[in-house]
């Protein structure tokens, strides 16, 4: 997986049309592409912890995924399943759901709990990047 080069423009082999960044989220089923996604991309990536049972979780889904939708190409929309990936949650101490985690240049930059709207999930990016 190539993530250092997310927010440069690719264009199609075919018909050389740009590429667009991901639009929503990515859900992201492995450490691997975890650790990947979360040290190499160029682009911060905020990572929504959450689990299938969680109502809080589902209710902030669609607000994430029109943060992610908003945001294109500013930063990078991941969603890890704590329930699958609990080696993951449990390394970076993730206590309650919905977690918020931004990464940014290989490292945790923010961290926040609980649920955003669209607009505050954007802001929070933006005041934790600078």
């Amino acid at each position: 997986m190539e993530f250092a080069r997310l927010g440069q423009v690719f264009r199609c082999g075919s018909c050389q049309t740009a590429l667009q960044a991901p639009n929503a989220p990515v859900e992201i089923s492995n450490e691997v592409a975890f650790e990947a996604l979360t040290t190499k991309s160029a682009l911060p990536v905020m990572v929504d912890f959450w689990a299938s049972w969680c109502g809080p979780c589902k209710m902030f889904a669609p607000e994430f995924a029109r943060a992610a939708q908003a945001n294109a190409g500013k930063w990078i929309a991941a969603k890890v399943n704590t329930e699958e990936m609990q080696s993951v949650a449990q390394r970076l101490e993730i206590r309650a759901i919905p977690t918020l985690v931004l990464f940014h240049g290989g490292r945790e930059a923010a961290r926040k709990q609980g649920a955003l709207s669209g607009p505050a999930l954007g802001q929070f990016v933006a005041q934790a990047i600078g």
